[in-house]
């Protein structure tokens, strides 16, 4: 047995005569792990444990060898470790996860101008991108490996999981679920060997494994039944397939989705109470519902209910020109709603930018292309104090309709307050956040209520997820930068987009985006990344709206993106410089699987 790992197993362990045990057991320790009849929560901390134990070991493994043949066994081997860690981590332990698990990208973190942290990346993508690489820098694998060593080797000394409850567990378990449907077979963190499948399988087992030290909890047996067969169903379609032609669609609809339906079924028959609500809402049983994203979470307080007296008083003050001082401009100015709240333009009038759509806006972490605003009430405030947009304020538009009979009276049923420029402010933004419909063609299809998807649009949604990347910056269900499963970053892209639609000799465009809130070098040409949904008719793209048709802005991201077309000189570039190399049929597909998110209401317009 190793030492290690028997060293860290006589640390927990807490049973009388168990050490005694360990010394004549001849069992591997996963193999104690099950045998041993332990609470649940110790045997989870065990468990876990000797997973991260084992982990650390493989890592270790990559400081001491040079070989490539033996680098990348060992990374292989440590990887699939890591993914049976994975589960329990992520849940415990964000912030080292996140770490351990980050994209190979600078990561920049700008609180105010006095703390700003730029840290190079020292994670299993890092080490991933290197030793598959033709020519792997060695030294530098040793080194990463060893900044990824001494943080497992901080967790084996320092992680306690044992007072984990019954719904904690429910909440580790439908985690791994969601991470695996929206960034797990996408990628997102393979971005090299491309081994997101079997480490799904990994994954999803060892989620079950850890749901069995949990069954005294099931009151119906059935249920037990039925996880162990959703669960030997899913890993079964994973292992089937492969990469490049991996269904997602199907994986989503006929496996994903009954587990969400079969994980609140579970949590009624446990008997669960949970003490607060996640991103995902704890009654979601599919995952493009209306009701699977928490509005309040994003908010950071309580919205709903969305009533109706909310989201029309807020409509009447989005189209009331009063807001401006020129009394000539209103929200819905540069928001039409037959444009899925665009405007139409390449820039808008007076401003610099193309206007962006308001549709499933309320699903971030930041506002405006260069997140200058972190809530929809600040960016309401901050476009009607700007010079170039509204150029007034809100406590002089509060004097204004004071004076309004009606809206007093609105104001009183839909918040029961007098009209006051915070009240206001909450009414706009809560209108915005009533602009998530989830009734497209593709969600009534993956909530099986309807089955009109044709074979291009089901491939298209498998090349977004798979082939095209897509999915690795624009994240189901919102299809935009907030990284699921957690739901707490809106991420910020720096594409090399141009400052005119060519393919060769291109010049970037100006913009310095994010650069110009904090001045950090590194984040010139750095913009969020927005929804997909509802873009057939959120024409021209980009910040800028250089591209007028999809077709122009797969073709930009084929090419790989501005590099592809002559801007070699952005070091930052965040998306991948490596042509796509597309197939005609595949630009299509991808174009018809993502005008199939066009909403219902604007589809009947």
């Amino acid at each position: 047995m190793n030492l290690p790992i028997l060293n860290i197993i006589k640390k927990i362990c807490t049973l009388t005569g168990l050490l005694l045990f360990l010394i004549s057991c001849k069992s591997s320790p996963e193999e104690y792990v099950e045998k041993i009849d332990l609470q649940p929560s110790i045997a989870l901390q065990n468990m876990y444990l000797v997973d991260l134990q084992s982990c650390a070991d493989y890592v270790g493994a990559l400081t001491r060898t040079s070989e490539v043949d033996s680098l990348k066994f060992y990374f292989k081997k440590a990887r699939t470790q890591f993914k049976k860690v994975e589960p329990v981590l992520s849940f415990q332990d964000q912030n080292n996860y996140s770490f351990l698990n980050a994209p190979n990208l600078l990561k920049v973190e700008e609180e105010d101008l006095t703390d700003i942290k730029i840290n190079e990346p020292s994670s299993f993508q890092t080490l991933e991108e290197n030793i598959f690489s033709d020519a792997p820098d060695i030294d530098a694998v040793h080194k990463t490996a060893g900044k990824i060593h001494s943080r497992l080797q901080v967790l084996l000394r320092n992680t306690d999981v044992a007072y984990l409850k019954p719904y904690h567990v429910l909440w580790i378990v439908r985690k791994q679920l969601i991470r695996t449907a929206t960034t797990g077979v996408t990628g997102f963190d393979s971005p090299v060997l491309e081994s997101s499948l079997m480490d799904a399988v990994t994954a999803f087992a060892k989620a079950e494994q850890i749901l069995n030290l949990y069954d005294h909890n099931f009151k119906k047996e059935p249920l037990k039944a039925l996880w162990q067969d959703k669960f030997s169903r899913a890993k079964s379609y994973l292992t089937e397939g492969d990469f490049e032609n991996f269904n997602r669609y199907e994986f989503i609809k006929s496996h994903i989705d009954p587990m969400l339906v079969l994980w609140v079924e579970t949590a009624k028959d446990w008997q669960v109470s949970f003490p607060l609500q996640m991103a995902i809402d704890n009654n979601a049983s599919s995952l493009f519902s209306k009701e699977a994203l928490s509005l309040d979470f994003f908010a950071g307080r309580k919205v709903t209910p969305l009533s109706e007296d909310k989201i029309q008083l807020g409509k009447r003050l989005f189209h009331d020109k009063s807001l401006s001082s020129s009394q000539t401009v209103s929200c819905a100015t540069c928001h039409k709603s037959n444009l899925a709240f665009t405007d139409g333009l390449t820039k808008s009038n007076g401003l610099n930018r193309n206007s962006p759509s308001l549709t499933y806006s309320a699903y971030q972490q930041g506002f405006f292309y260069d997140k200058r605003s972190g809530s929809l009430e600040g960016q309401i405030v901050s476009v009607i104090n700007n010079s170039q947009e509204f150029h007034s304020d809100l406590k002089s538009f509060a004097s204004l309709i004071d004076q309004d009979s009606s809206y007093i009276k609105e104001f009183e049923i839909a918040y029961a307050t007098p009209i006051h420029q915070n009240s206001i402010r909450d009414a706009i933004a809560d209108y915005v956040r009533s602009l998530n419909y989830w009734n497209s063609k593709w969600d009534q299809n993956i909530r099986n209520e309807i089955n009109t998807l044709t074979a291009s649009e089901i491939n298209g949604f498998n090349l977004f997820n798979g082939k095209a990347k897509c999915a690795t910056c624009h994240f189901a269900p919102v299809f935009n930068g907030t990284v699921p499963p957690d739901f707490m970053e809106t991420e910020m892209e720096h594409l090399g987009v141009p400052e005119a639609a060519v393919t060769n000799n291109a010049r970037i465009d100006t913009d310095l985006g994010r650069f110009e809130i904090y001045k950090t070098e590194n984040r010139k040409h750095f913009f969020k990344t927005p929804s997909i949904r509802n873009i057939a008719l959120t024409s021209p793209y980009m910040h800028n709206g250089v591209y007028k048709t999809l077709e122009e802005v797969i073709e930009f991201y084929n090419l790989g993106g501005g590099y592809g077309i002559g801007i070699t000189n952005q070091e930052y570039q965040t998306l991948p410089t490596d042509p796509l190399n597309l197939t005609d049929q595949e630009k299509t597909d991808l174009i018809n699987f993502m005008k199939t998110l066009t909403d219902a209401e604007f589809v009947n317009q």
